[in-house]
Parts: C-alpha cells; sequence; structure tokens
C-alpha cells in the first residue's frame, strides 16, 4: 500500500474520530506529496525513498520549529507542532537507537579506512545507505565527528 493510500485511510479516521490535529497534521502530508508528484519532470507515484525522505523532513520541520517557539517562551505554539510530528512519525519506520547507529558508523570507518575530518562525507554516505530512513541525519552526523575527531 502506498503512503498516499494509508494517509487517505488515516485521514478517514481522523474525520470520523473529530480528531482535528491530527487530520491537520495528516492534510500537510497529503499536500507535501501531491506537491512532489506534480513536480516538474516528476513520476506519477513517489518511490519509497522519496516518501520516506518526505515524512523526515516534515517531522524535522515540526521539530525544529517547536524548538524555537519553546526557546522563545511559547509553549501554546510549540505544542502542536510536536502533536503533527508525533502523527507523522507514525508512517516513518521504526527508528534505530543510538547505539545501534554507533555500530553501523564504527562499521563504516573501518570499510573506508576513515581517519580524519576530511574523510566525513564517506563515511556519512555509507550510514545514511544502510540506515535508510530509520536515523536522523543529525545524529549520524554527531557521532561520526566523535569518533573522527
Amino acid at each position: 500500500m502506498s503512503l498516499a493510500a494509508k494517509i487517505m485511510g488515516a485521514m478517514k479516521v481522523a474525520m470520523k474520530e473529530k480528531d482535528q490535529e491530527s487530520l491537520q497534521a495528516l492534510r500537510s502530508v497529503k499536500s507535501a506529496i501531491l506537491l512532489a508528484q506534480t513536480e516538474s519532470g516528476a513520476k506519477e507515484e513517489l518511490s519509497e525513498e522519496a516518501e520516506l525522505k518526505l515524512l523526515q523532513k516534515l517531522v524535522k520541520q515540526r521539530k525544529d520549529s517547536a524548538a524555537i517557539y519553546t526557546e522563545q517562551g511559547r509553549d501554546d505554539l510549540a505544542a502542536p507542532e510536536l502533536a503533527e510530528a508525533k502523527v507523522i512519525g507514525q508512517f516513518l519506520p521504526e527508528q534505530l537507537s543510538e547505539e545501534e547507529v554507533a555500530a553501523m558508523v564504527d562499521e563504516a570507518i573501518s570499510k573506508t579506512g576513515a581517519s580524519s575530518m576530511a574523510d566525513m562525507g564517506k563515511v556519512m554516505g555509507m550510514v545514511n545507505a544502510k540506515a535508510a530512513g530509520r536515523a536522523d541525519g543529525k545524529t549520524i552526523s554527531t557521532i561520526v565527528k566523535k569518533r573522527l575527531a
């Protein structure tokens, strides 16, 4: 089942339950999918990888907004953003723990023979490909920097 079909099913459930918070988050996902599909040169259906990247981007936007609102003492605005991130996050695969990401980083460093920050790109590329949407880029980057420093 494609992501668009899952989103539509979840939207129907949210409408029946009159869950406005979830409905708003799901509508934003649907909108983002439609925009991605209508971009010039885009295929009719998004690949699973493109769908994952899109969802990760949406969750990251919500979390970044919430962090900014919290810094400015606007918890009333941060709460809906975090709630939307949680709803959108339900469609992402289960995230890897930091220990699992660290193990992947160590493996990538040994395979590439990386020894300095100049090799960070190689290691990041290898880990990102292997993690395939199950780990946040910021987490991977932090661990790689610690290992190569």
